[in-house]
């Protein structure tokens, strides 16, 4: 039997999953796939949502209409502590032939599978199947491959490579939901309609637990959250921290921060101690963090405070304080400096 494995948050699970694993089932003539909840991804910054078994019971919900080829596979939640696809390739791999196993990865994680876990062993226990992905489009060439592939590579021909571990990596184009669960849970938080893009078991149950509610409760004083925030960034050698009340405009947030790193790696270094500080204190996690992995432009998002961390020459190219100047300056000043 041919068994594929898809993995993720599944914070929640959509269309765009579902109709991408119905198109892989068909087009690459699998027999079964487990559908894997992580219980803790390496690759991403925890964010406040729903526990790992409300998302477990979601992704039930998504598939329950689609058929026993689709398996909720909850190894990875039992499991706890960070979910690493090695380990449950392996767990697989005691009942499941290396050749008939395939791990279902979209393309947009393709360029850093070579950061993954002992990517190579994953590469000699299982097959790969790479899904397009809006914005990310799969390889046509040899000289489009990310780099950890070329000494991999035994045959290339067209949409499938033969690997000298004796597996195989198959590229599939599929036609794309324009979706991804990020932007679901800021339309859920602003009671935007998300019908078109979530099955509706799972809108029911997300509506029955009041999953996804805004933060705003937790924070009394946002200003003062606001003037924290700086206060953070400051103290990890930030540049150029402005602050901006924007409850005249019109604007996603209520409040803002703008503040720069030296470097990518400076920036990124900025916003993963900022979302560890708050964490610390007000035993809260972001909505949503983005960016982090380029460092150019992270946005960490708090509900009505937004921050906004560049590498520095990125901030001068984008010169977000212009879109603010009708805003009312907060005049957050370095706590750290001698007057």
């Amino acid at each position: 039997m041919r068994v594929g494995i898809y993995g993720g948050s599944f914070n929640p699970p959509h269309m765009g999953h579902v109709n991408a694993l119905v198109t892989v089932a068909k087009k690459a003539g699998l027999d079964q796939i487990r559908v894997i909840p992580v219980a803790t991804s390496p690759m991403k910054v925890p964010i406040e949502g729903p526990s790992p078994e409300q998302r477990l019971e979601m992704t039930r919900r998504a598939f329950e209409s689609y058929g026993s080829q689709f398996v909720i596979d909850d190894r990875e939640i039992r499991r706890g502590g960070i979910s690493y696809t090695i380990d449950t390739v392996l767990d697989l791999r005691k009942t499941i032939k290396a050749e008939d196993l395939y791990l279902i990865i979209g393309a947009d994680h393709l360029d850093s599978f070579h950061q993954w876990k002992d990517y190579k062993k994953i590469l000699i226990e299982a097959n790969l199947i790479v899904t397009t992905r809006p914005g990310f489009d799969i390889p046509t060439s040899e000289s489009e491959f990310p780099g950890f592939l070329n000494e991999l590579v035994a045959a290339h021909d067209f949409n499938f490579i033969e690997l000298k571990t004796g597996r195989s990596i198959q590229f599939l184009r599929l036609q794309d939901v324009e979706v991804s669960s990020s932007e679901i849970r800021k339309k859920i938080r602003s009671s935007r309609p998300v019908e078109k893009v979530l099955p509706l078991a799972v809108e029911s149950y997300i509506r029955e637990n009041k999953l996804y509610s805004s933060i705003r409760e937790r924070i009394t004083d946002y200003q003062k959250f606001t003037e924290f925030c700086a206060s953070v960034l400051f103290s990890k050698k930030a540049i150029g921290v402005k602050g901006f009340d924007l409850q005249k405009m019109a604007a996603p947030s209520e409040f803002t921060l703008v503040a720069s790193g030296t470097s990518t790696r400076h920036a990124a270094s900025l916003a993963e101690n900022l979302v560890t500080a708050v964490k610390d204190e007000f035993h809260l996690h972001p909505q949503s963090v983005e960016g982090l992995d380029e460092g150019r432009w992270v946005v960490v998002d708090y509900g009505s405070l937004i921050v906004h961390i560049f590498y520095d020459f990125v901030r001068q190219e984008y010169n977000l304080e212009g879109l603010w100047k009708m805003a009312k300056d907060l005049g957050i000043k370095d706590p750290n400096l001698k007057a």
